[in-house]
């Protein structure tokens, strides 16, 4: 008999990490809760999971936890969390239709999108890296992160693959291009191979999922370490391509939360009419990225230019704006830069200077 998949293994280790940002034991916020101390550590392991919860409980949980004082970043890191463990849920369950999977019926943003990656690659979201956990006594072993067993990480990425692979018809681009996006997460030695199958047996039927398909192949290449696809992306699909260039921009902009309202489609990347977004997150995202090493980083540069030639007010004021005229000297003194990446830094510099003056 096949054993049922886990489901709230992410969500209950954010909780475990709210619990200990607190200062509190399993007991201590058993009580908070008026629950048992063993429905805590249930919840915590996934062996009792938090989406089983029913939404008028799990809604009271949260009003205590904020009348504890989480961190608001924590909580809507624990929302995210237990989005995150349905669609690992639905991904582990081997009877379940690829037309049926839940990662076709919205674009994911960083958020969930991190939160998802989190058993997969080991990093932990932006969240929970912004709150490192006081070292506390524990009984016994503890892991670092939400994990997955061996077994269910073979399930988990042959269900991607097999999704990618059978989503061709109409209107299943997002599932295919979303499957495609974290199938790159697998360490297999033949992961490289099979995505670049893929690439090159796609069909794109309009320019926006030709452009989608070559951002997603060239994003992939460079998580696992192969630039040289990237600056192909930006030097055929960005550089003196105002379509592109748009593109890009919304893309970024809807995937670190500049837009406030969730897309069904990707249609909304095609739009070349300005949105609305102010550009401070994106702006910080893009500095954050700014480092010799990072595999993004020619796409990060890029980005960046293109960002402030739209929304120059924003090298004006702001603590990410500090940090750009920080970083700057650094990547220049690297000598990891692409000649294209060294020309668009430059150029930031110089209107950094302007804007000083």
């Amino acid at each position: 008999m096949p054993t049922r998949p886990r489901s709230g293994l992410i969500s209950g280790y954010v909780l475990r990490v709210i619990r200990e940002q607190q200062g509190y034991t399993q007991e201590d916020l058993a009580e908070h809760l008026n629950v048992s101390p063993d429905t805590i550590a249930g919840w915590e392991t996934g062996r009792r999971p938090l989406t089983s919860v029913p939404v008028g409980q799990m809604l009271m949980h949260r009003h205590r936890l904020m009348q504890l004082s989480t961190p608001s970043a924590l909580l809507q890191a624990l929302e995210r969390a237990l989005e995150a463990d349905v669609l690992l849920g639905t991904v582990l369950d081997q009877d379940a239709a690829v037309k049926e999977s839940p990662l076709g019926a919205m674009v994911m943003q960083r958020e969930l999108g991190e939160v998802l990656a989190w058993p997969l690659n080991g990093v932990p979201p932006q969240p929970i890296r912004d709150w490192p956990q006081p070292p506390r006594p524990r009984r016994g072993p503890a892991p670092a992160g939400p994990q997955l067993s061996q077994s269910e990480r073979a399930v988990f990425f042959s269900t991607m693959r097999h999704t990618a692979e059978q989503a061709r018809g109409e209107g299943q681009f997002l599932l295919r291009r979303q499957a495609l996006y974290l199938s790159g997460y697998d360490t297999q030695p033949d992961t490289a191979h099979w995505l670049s199958h893929q690439q090159r047996t796609e069909r794109p039927s309009d320019w926006l999922a030709l452009w989608l398909n070559a951002r997603s192949v060239a994003a992939v290449a460079a998580r696992q370490g192969d630039r040289d696809r990237m600056s192909h992306f930006i030097d055929t699909a960005l550089v003196d391509d105002d379509a592109g260039e748009s593109a890009n921009l919304n893309y970024w902009a809807y995937w670190v939360g500049e837009m406030q309202h969730m897309e069904l489609s990707d249609d909304f990347i095609a739009d070349r009419t300005p949105r609305p977004w102010p550009g401070d997150k994106l702006l910080s995202h893009l500095v954050q990225g700014l480092a010799p090493h990072h595999g993004y980083v020619d796409l990060n540069i890029h980005s960046l230019w293109s960002l402030l030639q739209i929304r120059p007010n924003l090298l004006q004021s702001g603590a990410a704006a500090r940090a750009l005229r920080d970083r700057l000297p650094v990547m220049l003194d690297s000598h990891e830069l692409s000649s294209c990446g060294r020309r668009e830094l430059e150029s930031i510099r110089y209107a950094i200077r302007l804007a000083e003056a």
